[in-house]
């Protein structure tokens, strides 16, 4: 199987406040983005996985990414 890219959004909540959040990640299917995200925000924020509500999970072309890094990764953006 081939990683495609994708690009998720959601929110989270954290002492009563709601903090949105958008990433993009390299994934073999949807279960594994999902995963990803929920281990991902836990570990930075200390979030309860009940707390992350993912609204979107979509697939997108290696042009369409917008952080910088995954565009090296992915050799779309060239390094000087």
């Amino acid at each position: 199987m081939s990683s495609k890219v994708w690009r998720v959004a959601g929110e989270y909540k954290k002492k009563k406040r709601t903090f949105t959040f958008k990433k993009e990640m390299i994934a073999l299917n949807e279960s594994h983005v999902r995963e990803r995200v929920f281990s991902d925000l836990g570990s930075r924020h200390r979030v309860k996985r009940r707390e992350i509500e993912i609204t979107t999970i979509e697939e997108i072309k290696p042009e369409e990414v917008t952080d910088l890094e995954l565009r090296r990764v992915l050799g779309v953006e060239s390094e000087l």
